[in-house]
């Protein structure tokens, strides 16, 4: 995970409620909720390079990940919980 997230080219993506997001997350996360992942597959399809995902508890995140490997992507990644993913920020 810490090589995925060193890398410029990786978009991390928040799958929880914009106010859960808004309360704290990763440097540089965008949030897209997970309840409508479904509905901008073609924003990740356009992402250029890895993608991982992340929640609070690694529920969710895992939930996007297989909705979004499902719809072709190949390069995604369960980051797990917000706690999980604040082990790798500077």
């Amino acid at each position: 995970m810490e090589e995925l997230l060193a890398n410029p080219a990786t978009t991390v993506v928040d799958v929880r409620e914009t106010g859960e997001f808004a309360s704290g997350h990763y440097d540089g996360a965008i949030n897209i909720p997970l309840g409508i992942v479904p509905l901008r597959i073609d924003e990740f399809k356009a992402m250029n390079g890895p993608i991982v995902v992340y929640c609070r508890s690694g529920n969710r995140s895992g939930m996007a990940m297989n909705l979004l490997k499902q719809a072709g992507l190949t390069e995604v990644f369960n980051g797990g919980g917000l706690h999980d993913m604040l082990v790798y920020q500077d």
